[in-house]
This record gives structure tokens, sequence and C-alpha cells, in this order.
């Protein structure tokens, strides 16, 4: 008898010592290119940006992290700066396996906005990209950017409403466009329309709120690329203010965050990492 309880007793431990490899296993592998694996990946980015240890993201071998548009070490990074997040908001981009998250952080000693990037290959993450902007940048209000984002709906467009892949980065780049050439008439304009720029707000409380104001010409918007989610009707694009080194663009990084619905533009928000002063000393510069 106690043969036969010893033996079921080792039986029962061989099947869960496979068990409890699998498990960790499939933890490992929960992040994916499904929107289940990329959420589960900006989750533990979150993580990682609040307490600022980055020991349990899955890096991938060679990762490549990138601030503010220019190649850094990830264990240098502001990754590595602990923050208390105060408001986040995230697109999952299935299509190209990436993410978006902009993070809100009010801390008075602190405050930040930033504008963050993964790139997902299989279980690990390949790229980070953070764009960050705070106190003395392009019109940096960390206070007000928390009120008026944490306001706005940003929930899932019902299926039959949803703009596709293509609609939603043609109006990102028609908006983009009219800097160049002030074709604003091309822009898919919708009403009401607030934009949030740096903390800087245009939105009055009325139905003919328009994100016209302030969109300036001969500005070329360049090296864009673009996340996007069709479940929540947006579309983040980084870009430059122009090549950098001319007049009419100061050569920024930015990042450009739109909220599209029935085909028509809801919100934008927009990150330049472009110093006020730096900003006055050039003819050019960010903005709208």
């Amino acid at each position: 008898m106690r043969r036969s309880t010893f033996s079921l007793i080792a039986f029962a431990a061989a099947l869960l010592v496979p068990a409890v490899g699998f498990a960790q296993g499939q933890a490992q592998r929960e992040v994916s290119c499904t929107r289940g694996g990329l959420k589960r990946a900006v989750d533990l980015y979150l993580e990682a940006q609040t307490s600022g240890d980055i020991s349990k993201l899955p890096l991938a071998t060679g990762v490549a992290y990138i601030e503010n548009m220019a190649l850094a070490d990830v264990r240098q990074g502001i990754i590595t700066k602990p923050m208390v997040i105060d408001h986040s908001l995230s697109l999952y981009d299935e299509d190209s396996c990436q993410t978006f998250t902009e993070v809100i952080v009010t801390n008075p000693e602190e405050p930040y906005v930033l504008g963050t990037r993964l790139r997902v290959n299989h279980d690990k993450i390949a790229e980070v990209e953070i764009l960050w902007t705070t106190t003395g940048y392009w019109l940096f209000d960390a206070e007000a950017y928390l009120e008026y984002s944490s306001a706005e709906n940003w929930g899932p467009i019902p299926a039959e409403e949803r703009a596709s892949r293509g609609t939603l980065v043609s109006a990102a780049n028609a908006y983009l466009d009219a800097f160049l050439e002030g074709k604003i008439d091309l822009v898919p304009w919708g009403f009401p329309c607030v934009r949030i720029e740096g903390g800087a707000y245009t939105g009055r409380g009325s139905p003919d709120d328009s994100c016209e104001v302030g969109v300036p010409a001969g500005v070329n918007i360049v090296n864009r690329r673009f996340v996007v989610d069709e479940v929540i009707g947006a579309v983040v694009v980084f870009c430059t203010f122009g090549p950098g080194g001319q007049i009419g663009g100061s050569g920024a990084p930015d990042t450009h965050l739109f909220r599209v619905e029935n085909g028509k533009l809801r919100y934008v928000h927009t990150l330049t990492h472009l110093k006020m002063e730096d900003f006055r000393r050039r003819s050019g510069g960010g903005g709208g």
C-alpha cells in the first residue's frame, strides 16, 4: 500500500515538472503579434517603466533601443528611469507587429509625456523607441495633457463603422501634407475636432471646434512611420519637422496621434522633442 502511494506521488510529480516548465514557457510566449500578445508586451513595458527595471522585459538579442530618433543604450535610457504613470493610451498593430503607448507622468519634480513604440518579433521585443518631452520643451504641460487626454473617448469603434488601415494612414498623411503646401481643404476635418499639442489645447467645448487652428505652411514633414489600430480608429506617425538644418523645418523628432471617427479627424495629439529656446532661435520648427 505504501509502495503504491509513493508510486502515485512520484508519477504526479513527474507530470508536474513539465507542466511547470510549460507554464513558464507559455508566459514567455504570451508576447506575440496577436492583439492579446501585443497588449502583453505593452503591459510588460509599463511595468518596466514604472519600476525602472528592464530585466523582466523579453528583449531580443541585439534589441534596438531608440530615443528621440537616435540609437542609444537600453541600459542607460529613459526606460530605466522609474516613473509614476498617471495615464496611458495604447495602439496595437497586428499587421506590423507594433504597438504605440502614450504615457503621461505629472510628477512636479520630473514630469514627462512619452510616446513609446515597440516592435515584436515572435515572442520577443525587437525594438523599443521612445520620444519624450518634459519641462522646457514645445508647449509642454503634463497636467493639461492629462486633463484633456483622459477626458477623451478612445474606446473601440463599432466593427461595422471601422475605417480601413489605408483610410487611417491617408487621413494622417493628408493632415501632415497640409504643413508643406497649405492645402487644408484636402484634410478630412471632423467637427468637433480638438488637438492637444504638448499640453496646449485647441478645444473650447463647441460643436464647431476645429483642428485647423494654427496649422503652419512651408514645413516638410518627413521620415514618416506608422502604427495603426483599426479597432480604436487610431494611427500614430513618427516623423520629423523637415530633415533639419533648413528654413521651414527644425528636424525635431515628433509624433502625431490621430483618432478618426466616420472617416473624419476627431482628436489629434502632438509630441515634439524640441526645446522652446531652440524653436525661438530658428525660423521654423515644431507645431501644429
